[in-house]
């Protein structure tokens, strides 16, 4: 997942996006409840978050319409990092989603963004972060191939650090 696919259309990254959770799901995961509506186990979607997460340098959960998901995407666009972007509310299963966000967090407001595997908040605590020096510095210890070529998502600049 650490690659840069920066100019893709923006229907063409969601359709991905989709084929990559059905795959996910279907084939890794294979823990389907047993309802009538063949949804996934909420155990399902906390190991998607944390696959998702686990390969991602920067992965951002976010809302289209939420200006503190813009907040937080602007601050990581600023500094030039690439990011992966889970639009929610564009999934058929975005509830869940945030849901296990939820359960994983603490929290169940989006943005939840993620740094090197572990969640820093919402957008002001991004936003905040970086005002004070310390989000630089979080994602030059992410795994190398995460910052030198970018994770998938709508950042599609590449990571400098300012030293």
């Amino acid at each position: 997942m650490c690659h840069n696919l920066p100019g893709r259309p923006k229907v063409l990254m969601y359709l991905t996006e989709c084929l990559m959770i059905y795959l996910f799901f279907f084939f890794r995961m294979g823990n389907f409840s047993s309802s009538t509506t063949g949804s996934l186990s909420s155990t399902s979607y906390i190991q998607y978050v944390q696959e998702v997460v686990s390969q991602n340098c920067v992965v951002i959960f976010s809302k289209t319409t939420c200006p503190y998901c813009k907040m937080a995407k602007n601050v990581f666009n600023e500094i030039g990092a690439t990011y992966k972007i889970i639009e929610i509310d564009e999934h058929n299963d975005g509830k869940r989603l945030q849901e296990a966000l939820a359960q994983i967090t603490g929290a169940r407001t989006v943005p939840r963004v993620f740094v090197n595997g572990k969640c820093i908040g919402g957008g002001s605590d991004t936003k905040q972060l970086h005002q004070q020096g310390k989000l630089v510095p979080l994602i030059e210890q992410c795994a190398p191939c995460c910052v030198a070529s970018g994770s998938e998502g709508s950042g599609s600049r590449q990571f400098q650090s300012a030293q």
